[in-house]
């Protein structure tokens, strides 16, 4: 971490080097996350063994995929269209907010509306019990932990990554505390999915009192509250800008969580269970890509909106993106050579069967480290369809195939699918971004 902080502290380009402090800032919150997510999973797995983990993350990964089918994040558009009426109109920032805002709250409530319906048909495919799916109907409010794009969007036009940050550390330290909680009453699975739901209804509120705290300081001119205006008819192309930003992030998040519950369906809860202790195990080389498309976009935004250059633009991301893939292939090595005891460290011997997942997942975390940075250079420079139509192509055009790899090849034919969705996605996104800055500028 220090060596990539250093390397692009030296960085010529000032996009790049505010972009490596954004991320800089991300990567400790995270850090510290991560590191407090290892203690809870562990306790979790052990407490819980493989099925019964199994169980609580499927109800997890269903209650975030029906968030992210239909709640409407609009970030990229608060960003994109919010950084100058931030420094000289606050009135058209503060309505933009209200419009983004008002959205993503209505849809909120339809997808943990649609998610509790649909636990009765989607619980028996998935081999839960009566009493998990009784369980999961309630947990269907977690989706409500992933309403809060719309103050995220905010604090990065703030360049308050500081908070977005420490906001990283909420989830895992409720966890931990509910953890903590079930090991000293010697609670089980219900105490589990209980902890899990406070954890995500408190990660969601508090963005939104951080932003709104924030927004009082900022436009003392205006009232945070008020009527919501159809903020399309001040912004062009706001409107088809936010329905394809918002499906490039759902396309995104899709198959991360849909694939679970096809392993889950195929192979059964215990086989989520080792597949999900493996995606934990790899999910440090997948963060900093988000993180590094979240750090690197406010600034692509900038440059784009500055007038920059389609090459400025290639040449900050390549820059990052080779910096940021120098930085993984430590933990490539360590996860190839190590799988079966990182398995078994953090699941216990009984968890010992996701190493023969995690090495194929660890070679696709590296490769699809290209793809946030650089669908978030395709959105900035206004051309989010293009990003959709790559992750459409590599998430839902290759999904069909993961039910084959599962039957044929096991919980390693899951590896395989992801190391080929990796591929295909960076390759898509890579010659997209290309095509569309290689032109005289």
């Amino acid at each position: 971490m220090a060596a990539l902080l250093t390397e692009a502290a030296k960085a010529p380009s000032g996009p790049v080097r505010r972009i490596y402090e954004n991320l800089g800032l991300l990567l400790g919150g995270k850090a510290a996350a991560g590191l407090i997510s290892l203690v809870y999973v562990v306790a979790a797995a052990r407490i819980l063994g493989p099925e019964q983990y199994g169980v609580l993350v499927l109800v997890n990964y269903f209650a975030m995929l029906v968030g992210g089918l239909i709640a409407f994040p609009g970030w990229h558009a608060i960003v994109r269209y919010g950084v100058q009426p931030a420094e000289t109109d606050h009135a058209k920032l503060i309505r933009l907010l209200r419009f983004a805002g008002a959205i993503e709250l209505a849809a909120g409530v339809a997808a943990v509306v649609v998610a509790a319906l649909a636990v009765p048909l989607v619980g028996p495919l998935l081999g839960w019990s009566a009493d998990a799916q009784a369980l999961a109907v309630p947990y269907c409010f977690a989706v409500l932990a992933t309403v809060r794009a719309t103050p995220g969007g905010y604090l990065q036009i703030l360049r308050r990554f500081d908070l977005l940050a420490l906001h990283n550390l909420v989830t895992p330290v409720m966890r931990l505390l509910g953890t903590l909680i079930i090991i000293f009453f010697d609670l089980g699975l219900t105490a589990f999915l209980v902890a899990w739901l406070l954890a995500a209804l408190v990660e969601g509120a508090s963005l939104w009192i951080a932003a709104a705290y924030l927004a009082r300081r900022h436009m003392l001119d205006e009232p945070l509250l008020g009527a919501v205006a159809d903020a399309r008819r001040e912004h062009e192309g706001l409107g088809r800008f936010m329905l394809t930003a918002n499906a490039d992030i759902m396309l995104g998040d899709l198959t991360g969580r849909l694939t679970p519950l096809i392993v889950g369906a195929m192979l059964g809860p215990a086989a989520a269970g080792l597949y999900s202790i493996a995606h934990r195990a790899t999910i440090v080389i997948s963060q900093p890509a988000q993180m590094l498309g979240q750090a690197a976009y406010a600034e692509l935004a900038r440059l784009a909106a500055g007038g920059g250059a389609g090459r400025a633009i290639r040449q900050a991301l390549g820059r990052c993106l080779g910096i940021a893939l120098a930085t993984a292939l430590p933990l490539l090595v360590i996860l190839a050579f190590f799988s079966r005891e990182i398995a078994v460290l953090i699941g216990g011997q009984a968890f010992a069967g996701a190493a023969s997942v995690m090495l194929w997942l660890t070679l696709a975390r590296v490769v699809a480290m290209t793809g946030p940075p650089t669908s978030a250079a395709l959105i900035a420079i206004g051309r989010p369809g293009l990003s959709v139509t790559a992750n459409m192509i590599a998430g839902l055009g290759l999904m069909p195939l993961l039910p084959l790899f599962t039957r044929f090849a096991g919980l390693v034919g899951a590896g395989y699918h992801a190391l080929l969705q990796a591929v295909v996605a960076a390759g898509l996104l890579g010659f997209a971004l290309w095509r569309v800055t290689d032109r005289p500028q």
